[in-house]
């Protein structure tokens, strides 16, 4: 079982920045690959950014490239998503997620262990 606590979320003028942090505990954590997902109201939960286990790859979704950085310290169990240049449809709640699978791993259904969320609001 793995625990995920994330922060950092609050509310932002567009062009501003942010940086969530997302807290491991349980298991070992440079064991899992950690992903970012949003979910704006009334909307599915979406892919933002994905990290393997050293750190080394990452992914992001093409709506946040070159603009929001996924990044882990695995002697601190914390991954992080620096988010910068904001927009207004970048409102949303923010999960962290963690899973043992291997391959792309952008999907919802790819993660085992997700987080309770952060707010981020974005205003014009």
């Amino acid at each position: 079982q793995v625990q995920l606590v994330e922060s950092g979320g609050g509310l932002v003028q567009a062009g501003g920045s942010l940086r969530l942090s997302c807290a491991a505990s349980g298991r070992t954590f440079s064991n899992y690959r950690m992903g970012w997902f949003r979910q704006a109201p009334g909307q599915e939960r979406e892919f933002v950014a994905r990290i393997s286990r050293s750190g080394a790859n990452t992914y992001s979704a093409d709506s946040v490239k070159g603009r929001f950085t996924i990044s882990r310290d695995n002697a601190k169990n914390t991954v992080y998503l620096q988010m910068n240049n904001l927009k207004p449809e970048d409102t949303a709640v923010y999960y962290c997620a963690a899973t043992i699978q291997s391959g792309i791993y952008t999907q919802v259904y790819d993660y085992d262990y997700w987080g309770q969320g952060t707010q981020v609001t974005v205003s014009s």
